[in-house]
């Protein structure tokens, strides 16, 4: 897949990027886009949902699952502060290179079962915030407002993925999953995702690990690693974060960052994370234990809902 991470790199590395740049490459192979731009109090930006159909999808009345894809971000550039693409825009750029190569394949006839549906957002000029260990970037647009728009399309589990080099907790280059999350619950890693992990890079798995404080809504005045787990403040079906790492922190703001080989072994275990999905033979976590865990601890949506 490195063909296609090149060819959204070439595309988002401007300062001129819009959303429709992106669409019109999606829609160029029969993927439909739809592009949203959305004024913040701190800037602007496109909010992009690509939908590749599947055999079976929702999308054609069948019952395979759909699989959420969502590339996290503050922006792809830090203009005119920081010249170029810059570290935290990795998480747009493997969602859309994922999205990319399943569009590819589709039209060439390699049809996956569901439907799998790509999130993300396109600013090439975000602000920066003060964060530990290394600054981070803001979000032109609220970060709730956000989530709301990754998710607005009903899906049966979620990839979020994240840059997620600013931190002296995870030390090694690549990427890594998170353990699966579920309401507020934290559950055991995916042994699913674990072997399409080890398939796809031919080693061991790599797990980040995340805190009850990563499942609560940004702006609480919690310390937050990064934004990787925010979708699951706004769904009750499993989101698992895939994490785009470094040894040595990385500034989101910093440009000239992006390993383009980690980000297309991590696009790569997304597209299969799709095929396996959706054709119902990846589980994201048991859901007769999850069901279980309710029954014995009760209600936690108060936690990932935000509320008191």
């Amino acid at each position: 897949m490195l063909k296609q991470c090149m060819d959204i790199f070439e595309l988002l590395d401007r300062a001129d990027v819009t959303g429709q740049d992106a669409a019109a490459l999606m829609e160029r192979y029969g993927a439909a886009a739809a592009v949203q731009h959305i004024q913040g109090q701190r800037g602007e930006t496109d909010f992009i949902r690509v939908c590749i159909p599947g055999e079976n999808g929702r999308s054609a009345g069948g019952p395979a699952p759909t699989i959420g894809i969502i590339g996290r971000l503050g922006g792809l550039g830090a203009r005119p502060a920081v010249t170029g693409f810059v570290s935290d825009g990795d998480g747009a750029l493997c969602a859309l290179a994922a999205g990319l190569k399943l569009a590819e394949m589709r039209a060439h006839g390699d049809r996956l079962q569901g439907d799998v549906v790509v999130c993300t957002h396109i600013c090439p000029n975000a602000p920066v915030v003060p964060h530990e260990p290394v600054p981070l970037m803001g979000s032109p647009v609220e970060d709730g407002d956000m989530c709301r728009l990754e998710t607005e399309v009903p899906v049966d589990a979620i990839l979020s993925v994240d840059t997620t080099k600013g931190n002296r907790i995870f030390c090694r280059r690549g990427f890594a999953i998170t353990p699966t999350v579920r309401e507020g619950y934290i559950l055991r890693v995916s042994e699913s995702l674990l072997d399409i992990m080890t398939r796809v890079t031919g080693r061991l798995p790599q797990v980040l690990p995340i805190t009850t404080q990563d499942l609560t809504p940004y702006g609480n005045g919690i310390y937050h690693l990064n934004s990787i787990m925010q979708p699951s403040c706004r769904v009750d079906v499993p989101v698992v974060g895939v994490a785009i790492t470094a040894e040595a922190a990385v500034a989101g703001c910093a440009a000239g960052a992006t390993q383009l080989l980690d980000v297309e072994a991590a696009a790569r275990f997304l597209v299969e994370t799709a095929k396996d999905f959706t054709a119902g033979v990846c589980q994201f976590c048991d859901g007769e234990e999850f069901g279980r865990l309710k029954q014995l601890y009760g209600d936690r949506s108060g936690l990932y809902r935000g509320e008191p």
